[in-house]
């Protein structure tokens, strides 16, 4: 089965180049995917059930697990067999020259190998995925020719309406795999749950079932697909597709019913009501209908309904008579299509009144019809009067619940025969005046004379039909069905029922008034809702986003207070008990925090209030410190010491004091609205450490960070070995940060250059003391002869600092994300003494360059652990005795480290440069005339 499923993948993916190589020509070459489908389900009839499963998500319990017994066997024979014949029908019916022609090659190959996956899956999850495959592709069938906007929105209609109740079935798949304990439905079939779980799965997986084959109340969505091309509407519409639904009805009917109780009642209440209902809708509407391809469409509405009806209704007799008619309806409603197909590609129009005596000029597509409409209207020796009967009889042995569905039946009956003859009547009856002379339509005709003959003779061969489709009733507690498929009964109640439906079919034709117009494809009430929720969402977006950050922040604080708030109360543990401190020591950064954030909330300067923030951070390093963590305290101190540095270089380009306050009930509702989430977070986190049940997996890492690592200290371990693969993610965002920053900051493609080292200055004038580089270039009021003094003191030492806390961080506090924040600090300082001339002279080299060479690094540690036969990111540690230096203990993971010091180091030097040196250059275009070289040169 995985064969004949990758035959289609590869007939999809060579699709468009076979096209292009071969024109339309190419469509005999992709007939022969579905042919191999139709000859595998020939080769294999009858026998037990067959069954191939392949491991996918072992963790999950999932597999590739692939069942065919009698209904999937059945579906996969008209999957493959309609689909090799409208294939080869399009070979005539498109164009070498029509677009979008291989695009649509490769989809319908697609779809249908995403239908036959469907109808094997035994696993109800994968089933889910081929399901959504069939909703995505026939979204692009439907819409295949997007420049029309009919087709664009028959598309949309279709793949709304599909998918919400798609998802309605996920959920109900769910229900019943977690309480059956297995989501292959030949095991949980046997161990449904009982009670409300199992009636709220009913009412989810019908919503699916239903909203696939158009049962009423979203019938809409079928007619309006008529917009796509015919070839779409003779396969998906007619005997893949629309069939999905009924498949899934059919499938799960004898476990649900068999279950009893009001999953039981649910069931057959729904699946036979709608069904009725949307019988009885569609076969009224199909009545007015011009258009001879609308005609059909409100038809297969009808009869999706009829189907939906039998086989949900639950005995064995109906489900024989429900499979039958399934595949007579496949037959005569695809030949239908190809039919109207053809009428429209050899006249030029499907408007039944346009057409007159059409049947003199073609007389072989007349015959077709012919068969083809007496299996649709139930007439014998056609496999729709075999089917029909037999619908009939087991209704008249079903007590009163099956008298009642045998009316409906049988009114929905009487409106087929007479669309069914309208149908005839309008494309092919000499209706007087001028007659319609069509082209010539040669092989054309092949397909639908082939479907309507197979109608036909498998109502001959009903009893062959019967021996082959009868074991699906054995799958029934009261199976397997007494009665069989035959195209003679004898003289009885269910003939009578034929003819005088045959016969009300006929009267009902002749007093419908022939030129009444129909109805107009599409719900109304759809519309309402779509037209609804464009209304919403524009009165949401309006009354949201209003340009304001402060609206903005408040509303996801807001959310946050209305959602965990609430949980946290729910989830408070009784007799709970706090530790304030283990030492009053504890205290004093808390306070310093507190008193710092209570000043920082009247700040009306912008830096005093980053400064007042920026303490807070400095004493959550405190606490780190007062509680054992040096290494999380150093890493606290130094990425709160850059931030404000690269806030007070933005802080350069606003206004000193923030803009006019706010009233003072904002000013309230902003205090309150910051202590209400300061009071949830600190919950959150009191009851996230409290509501720990399982021993710390942490509690291992000490011994781990030796033997494993390599090292004492645990976190740079943690960072470097135990979890490298979450610090290699959030090194990758660090590029992506540096990246965004500079594209910003240089907003035009040439100034990217800008990014690197911005030229060399010129000599200081004559006498003038030297203690940096480039200090000269700033102006005398910017300039600190004690800053510039201290930082060519300090620079290279605070250099030989970041890389002591590089080499030395697997055994002590440090390593390469410290170490970079340290040198970062030390390019900091030197381009605040100096400007940025002196940020170029300190580091001449581009800042992509590093952040580059660092992220190849870190990659390339891990590939080459693969490349050494290890795993992605495993560490190796080396213990060597060197002559006259001694022991080297050395650990692969302070590569990785060296990539992740590089990657910071570029961060803060792409950020100095965006935000400090770009600013400054637009800020102070000229520099000292005394310079012997100009601005542009230097830059």
């Amino acid at each position: 089965m995985l064969i004949l499923l990758g035959v289609h993948l590869v007939a999809a993916v060579l699709a468009p180049a076979l096209v292009r190589v071969f024109g339309a020509r190419a469509f005999y070459l992709l007939a022969l995917v579905p042919l191999a489908v139709f000859g595998w389900s020939v080769t294999n009839v009858g026998g037990p059930p067959r069954e191939w499963v392949v491991p996918w998500v072992p963790d999950l319990g999932l597999s590739l697990a692939f069942r065919v017994d009698t209904l999937s066997w059945l579906l996969v024979a008209l999957v493959g067999g309609v689909g090799a014949l409208v294939l080869a029908y399009c070979a005539r019916y498109f164009s070498t020259g029509d677009p979008g022609l291989g695009r649509f090659a490769a989809v319908f190959v697609g779809f249908g190998g995403a239908m036959l996956g469907l109808v094997v899956s035994d696993d109800l999850l994968l089933m889910y995925v081929f399901w959504e495959l069939t909703t995505v592709f026939s979204y692009l069938l439907i819409g295949h020719n997007g420049t029309a906007r009919p087709g664009r929105r028959a598309a949309l209609q279709a793949l709304i309406v599909t998918t919400a109740g798609g998802l309605a079935m996920l959920v109900g798949i769910v229900i019943l795999g977690q309480h059956a304990g297995s989501y292959r439905w030949s095991e949980m079939s046997s161990a449904l749950p009982e009670g409300t779980p199992l009636v709220v799965a009913v009412v989810l997986i019908l919503a699916g079932a239903l909203s696939k084959s158009a049962i009423f109340p979203v019938s809409f969505w079928l007619p309006a697909a008529m917009a796509a091309p015919t070839p779409v509407s003779a396969y998906l519409h007619a005997a893949a597709m629309v069939k999905a639904g009924v498949f899934l009805v059919a499938r799960f009917a004898p476990a649900i019913v068999a279950a009893g109780g009001t999953a039981a009642v649910t069931w057959q209440a729904l699946a036979v009501g709608l069904g009725l209902v949307t019988m009885l809708i569609g076969g009224w509407t199909a009545l007015f209908q011009h258009d001879l391809k609308l005609l059909l469409a409100y038809g297969t509405v009808s009869q999706l309904g009829l189907l939906t009806a039998v086989l949900g209704f639950g005995t064995p007799e109906m489900a024989l008579a429900g499979v039958a008619m399934l595949l007579g309806h496949a037959l005569f409603k695809a030949a239908l299509f190809l039919i109207v197909g053809v009428v429209d590609k050899t006249t030029g129009t499907r408007d039944l009144r346009q057409l007159n005596g059409l049947g003199r000029r073609a007389p072989v597509l007349l015959a077709a019809a012919v068969l083809a409409a007496a299996s649709m209207a139930g007439l014998p020796p056609a496999i729709g009067f075999v089917a029909k009967e037999a619908v009939f009889a087991a209704l008249l042995d079903s007590g009163t619940t099956g008298w009642i569905v045998l009316a409906g039946v049988v009114a929905g009956s009487v409106m087929t025969v007479a669309y069914t003859t309208r149908f005839l009547w309008g494309a092919f009856a000499d209706k007087g005046g001028e007659r319609t002379e069509p082209e010539r339509a040669g092989s054309l005709l092949f397909a639908p004379v082939v479907l309507a003959v197979a109608g036909v003779g498998a109502g001959v061969a009903a009893g062959a039909v019967d021996h082959l489709l009868a074991p699906y009733t054995d799958e029934f507690w009261n199976g397997p069905a007494t009665a069989h498929l035959a195209l003679w009964h004898g003289l009885g109640v269910p003939l009578l029922l034929s003819v005088l439906v045959v016969a009300g079919g006929l009267a009902l034709f002749r007093l419908m008034p022939a030129g009444k117009a129909g109805p107009k494809p599409g719900g109304g009430v759809y519309e309402r809702i779509m037209t609804g929720m464009d209304r919403l969402a524009v009165e949401v977006t309006g009354a949201t986003q209003r340009g304001s950050l402060p609206f903005y922040l408040a509303t996801i604080l807001v959310v946050l207070i209305a959602t965990a708030g609430p949980a946290m109360i729910a989830g408070w543990p009784s007799g709970a008990e706090f530790r304030l401190w283990d030492t009053p020591l504890h205290l004093l950064p808390v306070a310093v925090s507190v008193v710092a954030a209570i000043f920082a909330v009247p700040a009306r300067r912008r830096l005093t209030a980053v400064i007042l923030v920026g303490i807070t951070g400095y004493a959550n390093a405190g606490i780190f410190l007062l509680h054992g963590a040096p290494d999380l305290a150093l890493t606290q101190f130094l990425v709160e010491t850059v931030t404000l540095v690269m806030v007070v270089l933005v802080l350069r380009r606003l206004p000193s004091h923030f803009s006019q306050r706010p009233g003072s009930w904002r000013r309230r509702v902003r205090v309150g609205i910051g202590l209400a989430v300061g009071t949830v977070m600190a919950g959150v986190g009191y009851l996230a450490v409290a509501a720990r049940q399982a021993v710390p997996i942490s509690i291992d890492f000490p011994e781990l960070a030796v033997t494993y690592g390599g090292g004492t200290n645990v976190v740079n371990v943690i960072l470097v070995d135990i979890r490298a693969w979450d610090t290699m993610g959030e090194i990758a965002v660090l590029v992506a940060v540096a990246t965004g920053v500079a594209s910003l900051t240089f907003r035009h493609a040439g100034e990217l250059h800008r990014r690197g080292p911005v030229g060399t200055p010129t000599d200081p004038p004559p006498g003038e003391p030297v203690w940096l580089m480039a200090g000269h270039t700033l102006e005398a009021g910017r300039r600190s002869t004690m800053l510039e003094v201290v930082t060519r003191l300090l620079f290279h030492v605070i250099i030989l600092l970041s890389v002591y806390l590089l080499f030395t961080g697997h055994n002590t506090p440090g390593g390469g994300f410290t170490g970079g924040l340290v040198a970062g600090l030390a390019l900091t300082v030197r381009y605040l003494a100096g400007g940025r001339f002196e940020l170029a002279a300190a580091a001449p080299v581009d800042a992509g360059a590093v952040l580059g060479a660092g992220l190849l690094t870190a990659v390339g540690t891990g590939v080459g652990a693969l490349v050494l036969g290890g795993e992605v990111l495993q560490s190796a540690i080396i213990d060597l005795h060197i002559p006259l230096l001694g022991h080297l203990h050395l650990v692969t993971s302070a590569l990785f480290d060296i990539g992740v010091y590089l990657i910071v180091v570029g961060l803060v030097l792409d950020v100095l440069r965006s935000l400090g040196a770009e600013i400054d250059r637009h800020a102070q275009p000229t520099v000292p005339t005394h310079e012997k070289r100009p601005q542009e040169e230097l830059v």
